[in-house]
């Protein structure tokens, strides 16, 4: 009803104003003209005058402008703007058709900017990517290619030489059969091919197991794995347990790879809510704040020469976001340079 008195009151105006220039029209008329118009005669008209031209200004905006305007701001809302939270129809305030529908144009126009935005850094990442991909399965297959000429071509007879190039050669392919693999699960788990085998399952233990395999890793560095408490009582949680187990396997390695020596790698896992939080925490360099954005990104690397020296395929961060996120979960991260990195994520805990 506010709504309606208030296009009305505008048509009013907009037909008192006619009037009001007929009124004046005639008085020019009676002044400059050669013939008198009588005053009762200009009264009639200028009411007829208003009469007609409210009656056509109110079809003319409310029954078809107007109408038309909201179709329009509706097709508009529907068909690009889906997510806006619907308006309610019995509104408290006045809502003005023409100011809707600017507004939602310029939702439009943000929402348009904001994919261009988007797609430009889709294709600067695929880019990127690619090269990354290229360069990542370049290394390896160089590597073998070196290897086998140099048996080819001599190496093959001379017992200094063979057996060595033969383990090096295994090696890179070793790494390559890692990288496709990694690749392929990355593709699985982002396409939902990947179906995940939920389990009840103590995932205290699962770390105390990781824990025992990274044990002679650790002890190159002299870097201590332990847990803040002895969890003597099971930690359940529901959640894919081999996967769960490649996500801390993942985690700690890059602890005790990029930790400081002598260092300590600390897991803690703790009740919130219906949830079990875990936290990866080292002592190491830490990681500075404009590489944080990015390290869950597939193939990207803080320190590349550093870290292909360490091993790995680029891929393990961006495979355990992978994995989280498949069991609707997160994974966040927090680092402080010279003070260390944690990473914390969360699975439901088992009732």
């Amino acid at each position: 009803m506010k709504k309606e008195k208030k296009i009305s009151s505008q048509i009013f105006k907009l037909g008192l104003i006619n009037s009001l220039v007929c009124v004046l029209c005639f008085l020019l008329l009676n002044y400059f003209g050669n013939f008198k118009i009588d005053f009762s005669y200009l009264l009639i008209s200028s009411f007829a005058s208003f009469i007609s031209g409210f009656i056509v200004l109110y079809y003319f905006y409310y029954v078809e402008v107007n109408n038309k305007v909201k179709a329009l701001t509706e097709k508009i809302r529907l068909r690009f703007l889906n997510n806006e939270i619907p308006q309610k129809q019995n509104q408290l305030e006045d809502e003005d058709s023409l100011e809707l529908l600017n507004q939602r144009v310029n939702l439009l126009i943000e929402s348009r900017e904001k994919e261009v935005k988007h797609f430009e850094n889709l294709d600067s990442y695929r880019k990127e990517y690619l090269g990354n991909v290229s360069h990542e399965l370049k290394t390896p297959v160089f590597n073998i290619q070196g290897y086998v000429d140099t048996l080819i071509n001599g190496g093959l007879s001379d017992p200094l030489v063979n057996v060595d190039y033969l383990k090096r050669a295994e090696k890179s392919i070793d790494r390559l059969i890692h990288i496709i693999d990694d690749l392929e699960t990355i593709t699985q788990l982002e396409s939902g091919e990947l179906n995940l085998d939920f389990d009840d399952f103590d995932i205290a233990n699962l770390c105390k197991d990781i824990y025992s395999s990274l044990e002679l890793n650790a002890a190159k560095r002299n870097i201590k794995l332990e847990l803040d408490k002895k969890y003597d009582k099971p930690v359940n949680v529901l959640a894919d347990k081999f996967r769960i187990r490649q996500v801390l396997v993942n985690l700690i390695t890059n602890s005790i790879k990029y930790g400081k020596d002598n260092g300590t790698t600390l897991v803690s896992l703790n009740y919130l809510n219906d949830d079990v939080v875990i936290e990866i925490k080292d002592d190491g360099d830490g990681i500075d704040k404009a590489h944080l954005p990015r390290i869950f990104e597939r193939f990207y690397r803080i320190d590349k020469g550093r870290s292909r020296e360490q091993g790995g395929t680029g891929l393990g961060l961006a495979i355990v976001k992978h994995i989280i996120e498949a069991h609707e979960k997160s994974i966040i991260v927090k680092s402080y340079i010279g003070k260390g990195t944690t990473f914390t994520f969360s699975l439901k805990a088992s009732s």
